[in-house]
C-alpha cells in the first residue's frame, strides 16, 4: 500500500522496480496533502492532471536516472521554468522562462517538481510565518513555527509528502526549519550548487539548501 509507504529514495526505488508507477505516487501525494489540510505549505501547487501527465512521460522505469520518479519541491525563490516567482511577495512576482540550474538538473535526473513552498518574504527570518500567503504549520508540532525561512519546503518533508524539497540558507534558513520539523537539512558548501535562477538575499552568501527524511537521501538529491 502506497499509504504505507515512507517517501525515501530507497523506498520509493524498490517500488517502481516491483511495479508502482510515477502517477500512482502522485496520486499519494494528493492524499497526503489532503489529509494534512495545510494551504500555508505551497505558494505554488502543480495541477495534479499536468503532473499525472509529466508523471506518465516518464515511460518505464529506468534505473540510470538517479531520481526517476522522485517527487520533490522547491522554495518559491528558485526558478521553475513557467510558474510564477513571488519569493513571499505578490508585487515582486514575475514568471521565469527557464529552470534555475538545480531544478534543470533534478529534472533531467528524472525528477518531478510538484509546487513551489511557502517562505519568509524575500528569504529574510528564521521564523517562517513572515509571509502574506498564510504561514505553513510545524510538521511535527502545528503550535511551534515551522521555522524559516525555508518554512514550507520543511514542513512538506516533514510530514513525508515528498522525498527532498529545496530550500536556501544565507545564514540559517535552510537549517532552522529542517532542526524544528524533525528532518534533515543538509547545507552544501557555498559555491557547490550554483545559485543562478535564485533570488538573492545575499549573493555572496547564499547556498541552495535540501530537506530530506535521511542524509543519505539529502546528499543524493
Amino acid at each position: 500500500m502506497l499509504s504505507d509507504l515512507p517517501f525515501t529514495l530507497t523506498s520509493l526505488k524498490d517500488a517502481y522496480a516491483t511495479g508502482t508507477r510515477p502517477i500512482d505516487v502522485i496520486d499519494e501525494i494528493f492524499a497526503r496533502l489532503d489529509a494534512v489540510n495545510d494551504p500555508g505549505i505551497f505558494i505554488h501547487l502543480r495541477d495534479r492532471d499536468s503532473l499525472r501527465a509529466e508523471a506518465a512521460a516518464l515511460g518505464a522505469y529506468d534505473p540510470s536516472l538517479p531520481l526517476w520518479g522522485i517527487p520533490f519541491a522547491a522554495k518559491d525563490n528558485i526558478d521553475v521554468g513557467g510558474i510564477e516567482t513571488t519569493a513571499g511577495c505578490p508585487v515582486y512576482a514575475y514568471t521565469p522562462e527557464a529552470d534555475a540550474f538545480v531544478i534543470a538538473n533534478l529534472r533531467a535526473a528524472g525528477a518531478l517538481m510538484i509546487g513551489k513552498t511557502n517562505l519568509d518574504q524575500f528569504a529574510t527570518g528564521l521564523v517562517g510565518v513572515r509571509t502574506p500567503y498564510g504561514a505553513p504549520r510545524n510538521a511535527v508540532d502545528p503550535l511551534i513555527v515551522p521555522g524559516g525561512s525555508s518554512g514550507g519546503s520543511g514542513a512538506i518533508v516533514g510530514h513525508g509528502i515528498v522525498t527532498f524539497s529545496l530550500g536556501t540558507d544565507t545564514a540559517g534558513s535552510g537549517r532552522v526549519p529542517a532542526a524544528l520539523n524533525n528532518i534533515v537539512g543538509l547545507k552544501p558548501t557555498l559555491g557547490a550548487l550554483s545559485a543562478t535562477g535564485v533570488v538573492p538575499a545575499c549573493r555572496t552568501l547564499d547556498t541552495i539548501s535540501i530537506f530530506a527524511l535521511t542524509v543519505d537521501d539529502a546528499y543524493a538529491a
